[in-house]
């Protein structure tokens, strides 16, 4: 590959990547993305109350954190850990609802809302435990490894958060 287009890659590479950092840093700057869901101009048009919908997406959705780093154990070849499980931080999103219902009686509307708030999420992803079908190198075998069953095990993933709601209902509006 010739140097001026090495040159004119890296330049577009970079553009990217700063045009892609610019726009993710005014989002991740916020902690959360409100999104709302546009009923007014069918409420308008039929001429009735419409449910008002609403979420709030966490901004960014998912960072990694640093995996555990291998340990090293007697009597194996491969570390514990060979695959470690990632730990994993992010939230929920949060979810607001008010919705009409229609009274019985009358031409007037009650209401219910849900409200349910961005929260925090951990998780760990699963991990990887193996061990080669090999011992260490045995002196009476002539430094030659002897067999073994191999090992294969999996650590499970866990996941921590703590979800809470608010449902209210009253008088309409």
């Amino acid at each position: 590959m010739k140097s001026t287009t090495r040159g004119t890659l890296a330049a577009v590479v970079t553009g990217v990547a700063a045009a892609v950092g610019a726009a993710a840093t005014p989002a991740a700057a916020v902690g959360t993305v409100p999104i709302s869901v546009p009923l007014e101009g069918a409420s308008e048009s039929l001429g009735m109350e419409m449910p008002k919908a609403g979420l709030e997406l966490p901004a960014p959705l998912m960072m990694p954190g640093a995996p555990q780093g291998p340990r090293y154990v007697t009597g194996h070849l491969l570390p514990d850990r060979t695959l470690p499980p990632v730990p994993m931080s992010g939230g929920l999103p949060g979810v607001n609802l008010d919705a009409p219902i229609p009274r019985v009686l009358g031409d007037r509307f009650d209401h219910v809302a849900v409200d349910t708030p961005v929260n925090d999420l951990h998780t760990l992803t699963p991990g990887v435990v193996a061990d080669a079908p090999l011992t260490r190198p045995n002196p009476d075998n002539f430094g030659l490894p002897d067999l073994k069953e191999p090992q294969l095990g999996i650590i499970a993933p866990a996941l921590q958060t703590i979800a809470d709601a608010d449902v209210a209902g009253g008088a309409g509006r």
